[in-house]
């Protein structure tokens, strides 16, 4: 530490739960940074980062208690069971596996648990079938959090493992509730809250497109089941279970969804998903919902990395826009209740450590990226009748 103090003009060392900080004002003649630095930065244990893009103020981060082991056997458990459901999923939209469906409040616990027997009984080797949809999903939910936990080690930040939510396929067409990591250290800046809650949604999209061009070049146009009519304003659909699911349009799933199936024409019925574009679809909703700039959301982790306190007027513009689209589709009021749940009962971001340090412009374009991201994958109707 004190090589490196010599180095700096001021400076400033804090101590945020197992990380210390060293914030710090480079001295003119070791910016660059000059052999000496370098040869400090090549050796320093832990995360470091140019704060402006002059290469005058240096952030470095290093570990001053060994980290919490992971709970392995937690976050595997968790993530099979996730593949067994979501190969039940898979299964049922596949029409090889009906789900028994629940009646009543027990009937939940009832549902999940034949399920589940059934796993264990042997019918595992059926569920086996619907890997076309599990295998995509779930790549897809990996690579999301994968995206936030490698950077989150990029900088330093104490990180579980992702967490895997699952839901049995009695309750759910998808299997999964998704995904989540935590930070067990604050976040120091803006920067860094960008760049780590950025990252899952831009890993998660490129996946999410690669599996909806497979998967929209092997679906098909057919006349849609009853309840789904002509007169029904589904883009594309699904049969779960023997029910038949309307889908809406982002603008992405628009314009692949036209380029790609064979035999589309404009104007033409709605489009029968193939399970990997029925996965593609529900990767990229869940990119979209992600990226609602929100409290805790990744789009609110975002906004707030480029706009600090103001994200808080685009979040009340949001909640108000999310409202209105309520009254085409009610699940939107599910959604904001969960954003205030998740957020602690607002839809401003928190505070980082030093909210008033800019994210560096040779930065903001991971930002913009997110933007435009969710632009191309929000659904306004998500299920259409």
């Amino acid at each position: 530490m004190d090589e490196l103090l010599r180095l700096l003009e001021a400076w400033r060392i804090m101590r945020l739960g197992t990380r210390e900080v060293v914030d710090g004002l480079v001295a003119p003649e070791h910016r660059g940074p000059s052999p000496e630095l370098r040869d400090v930065l090549d050796r320093w244990k832990g995360g470091w980062y140019w704060a402006d893009s002059a290469r005058r103020r240096l952030v470095l981060v290093h570990p001053t208690a060994e980290a919490r082991p992971p709970r392995w056997i937690l976050h595997s458990v968790l993530f099979a069971v996730t593949i067994v459901c979501s190969l039940g999923a898979g299964a049922a939209l596949a029409g090889v596996w009906a789900p028994w469906q629940p009646s009543g409040f027990l009937g939940v616990f009832t549902g999940a648990a034949q399920f589940f027997v059934g796993v264990a009984r042997g019918e595992w080797r059926l569920l086996l079938q619907g890997w076309t949809f599990a295998v995509p999903l779930l790549g897809i939910l990996l690579v999301h959090e994968g995206g936030h936990y490698f950077a989150a080690r990029r900088y330093a930040i104490d990180t579980s493992p992702p967490f895997f939510l699952p839901i049995p396929p009695t309750l759910s067409p998808i299997g999964s509730l998704g995904a989540f990591i935590r930070l067990r250290s604050p976040v120091l800046d803006r920067r860094q809250l960008l760049d780590v809650g950025a990252a899952g949604p831009l890993a998660g999209f490129a996946v999410a497109v690669a599996v909806l061009v497979w998967g929209y070049r092997v679906s098909a146009v057919t006349t849609p089941p009853l309840g789904l009519g002509a007169g029904s304003s589904a883009a594309s659909w699904v049969v779960f279970a023997g029910q038949p699911i309307g889908l809406g349009d982002s603008l992405l799933t628009h314009w692949l969804r036209r380029l790609l199936v064979p035999g589309l024409r404009t104007g033409a019925m709605p489009v029968h998903l193939s399970l990997p574009a029925f996965a593609g679809w529900v990767g990229t909703f869940i990119t979209g919902l992600n990226l609602l700039p929100l409290s805790q959301l990744d789009g609110g982790h975002v906004l707030y990395g480029l706009l600090g306190r103001h994200q808080r007027l685009v979040a009340g513009a949001t909640v108000g826009a999310l409202l209105v689209l309520a009254g085409q589709s009610p699940t939107w009021l599910v959604w904001v209740a969960m954003t205030f749940l998740i957020g602690g009962g607002r839809w401003t971001h928190p505070s980082v450590v030093i909210p008033e340090r800019p994210v560096p412009p040779g930065r903001r374009w991971v930002g913009l990226a997110c933007v435009a991201v969710f632009l191309l994958t929000f659904v306004p109707v998500p299920f259409a009748r």
